[in-house]
């Protein structure tokens, strides 16, 4: 019998996006469902989008780099306030906590960085980035082979699927093991910008017939742009300049400490991240 999955990746809080990506994925014979990490933050999508998730009833569901960063906030971990990055960081994560339920937390604190499948005989290994390691810039399309062959640690692993770079790719290891990253369904990103539409979620096929033998099929699905960000404005999604300058251009500001820093001032959220670690901390 032939399996079909859908992985998606990199949700990031963009619930329209979400939606359309789902309903694609309702025309399309699914039998399972993979999540493949950093499913909240940066837009304010929160219970909503675990409700989605719920819904689903994913069989593999791995914790990403920004699910980590949301639960630092949560767990009152330091924050370098002269770090305009991580004032932007702690201000988005607080401004989730009232959104979130304990029960989406835990489930969050409770999911593994690595889940391994076997499928119609293929042995298949899930993280968000390496398999111990959800955060970096190893797995970048242009970086060399040996950082992808340490997808492949675990002995017997046939294929391994990562999501964190929000590119679409297959490729193989050096033992011509299959990679695959599904891209992100929140805002995919490309340096080339001909490759670099506005207003495209992106996720993955991936079917395996019952003689072992897989496909990929990369989708791109049109969500409207325009409505994602107005549901962030009546959100009263903090830093929205970002938000509007990644789903409108294509162009991340999330290290561009002059670009916070100027945010962070006009809006006084130092204060309210001040606030915060006193009243944690009190």
């Amino acid at each position: 019998m032939n399996t079909r999955i859908a992985l998606f990746s990199d949700i990031h809080g963009n619930t329209t996006a979400f939606d359309a990506v789902i309903a694609d994925s309702k025309k399309e014979n699914i039998d399972k469902y993979w999540i493949l990490g950093d499913v909240i933050m940066h837009d304010s999508g929160s219970t909503e989008i675990f409700d989605r998730i719920y819904d689903l009833n994913p069989t593999v569901w791995v914790k990403g780099n920004w699910d980590d960063l949301f639960l630092y906030i949560y767990s009152k971990k330091e924050i370098d306030m002269n770090d305009p990055s991580d004032v932007f960081i702690a201000k988005l994560g607080i401004d989730l906590l009232s959104k979130m339920s304990e029960k989406n937390i835990n489930d969050l604190e409770n999911l593994p960085l690595n889940m391994t499948r076997t499928i119609n005989g293929l042995t298949i290994s899930v993280s968000h980035n390496l398999p111990n390691k959800n955060y970096g810039r190893d797995l970048l399309p242009t970086e060399k082979q040996e950082n992808f062959d340490a997808l492949f640690e675990s002995p017997g692993i046939d294929m391994a699927i990562y999501g964190h770079i929000h590119h679409q790719m297959l490729k193989y290891s050096s033992s011509e093991q299959l990679i695959i990253n599904p891209g992100s369904v929140g805002y995919p990103f490309c340096f080339n910008k001909n490759l670099r539409k506005k207003g495209y979620s992106q996720y993955a096929i991936l079917e395996i017939n019952s003689e072992g033998v897989p496909q990929v099929n990369f989708k791109q699905v049109e969500y409207d742009v325009d409505q994602e960000i107005e549901t962030a404005i009546n959100s009263e999604l903090p830093y929205i300049d970002v938000y509007k300058k990644l789903l409108e251009e294509g162009t991340s500001k999330v290290h561009d400490n002059d670009f916070l820093k100027e945010i962070e001032l006009r809006h006084n959220y130092r204060t309210e991240v001040l606030d915060y670690i006193n009243c944690k901390n009190n």
